[in-house]
């Protein structure tokens, strides 16, 4: 039975990228404009483990690179265009593994997610907020970020490819096979076979019931 052919590189990190972005932004709608989650600020799903805290980030993750200055909202946003542009010429040329590529449409669909929300809202829509009893996470965070990060992770971790397999080095050269035709050498020490009618005498059996004649044609 034949293969099915393999999907096309971009076409596996577009799917992953395209629904991480429609996942991200249909939460954040659903928060920010249904719930209403930047008026109420705050509601409780399974506290202290799961709740909903309303936090617009104008950095980067956790808050790295916070600023009020409108000019650092849009280099964020050239440098998170930046990187989708550059892991998606890398993934084109290198045709890497599955594990690069689902970690290269994580990366690019939760990048361009908070890009949205920088340009439209001015900062990143963050509502996720996970704690535990007796401490209080004081950072919320969102889908796009996950995904940024799991794809970040994934890229690291991704095996190098072109490496030989350890256990295929240790394994002995295999023997070289005979071609057919080829004649054999002989091995060292042994007497190669003589052909036949050379060197062989056969012996033709006698009927029972008659005796052997001696030189003189005499029955013995």
């Amino acid at each position: 039975m034949k293969k099915a052919p393999e999907s096309p590189v971009w076409r596996n990190v577009g799917l992953i990228a395209l629904l991480v972005f429609v996942v991200d932004q249909a939460l954040k709608y659903l928060v920010v404009h249904l719930l209403q989650l930047d008026r109420v600020r705050e509601i409780d799903v399974i506290s202290p483990w799961l709740n909903l805290r309303m936090a617009w980030n104008q950095g980067m993750n956790f808050g790295l690179f916070a600023s009020d200055v409108d000019v650092m909202r849009w280099v964020l946003i050239a440098i998170a265009v930046a990187v989708c542009l550059w892991v998606g010429t890398w993934v084109l040329r290198a045709k890497p593994s599955k594990l690069a590529q689902v970690s290269a449409g994580l990366l690019i669909g939760g990048a361009l997610g908070n890009v949205i929300d920088r340009m439209v809202y001015g900062a990143v829509a963050d509502f996720l907020n996970m704690s535990l009893p007796g401490w209080q996470n004081p950072y919320s965070f969102n889908v796009a970020d996950i995904a940024i990060f799991i794809g970040a992770l994934g890229l690291v971790i991704q095996p190098p490819e072109g490496k030989v397999d350890p256990a295929k080095r240790r394994q002995p050269p295999k023997p070289r096979t005979q071609q057919p035709g080829t004649p054999r050498a002989p091995r060292t020490g042994t007497k190669p076979p003589a052909p036949v009618g050379q060197g062989e005498l056969l012996l033709e059996e006698t009927p029972r019931g008659d005796k052997p004649r001696d030189e003189g044609g005499k029955a013995g």
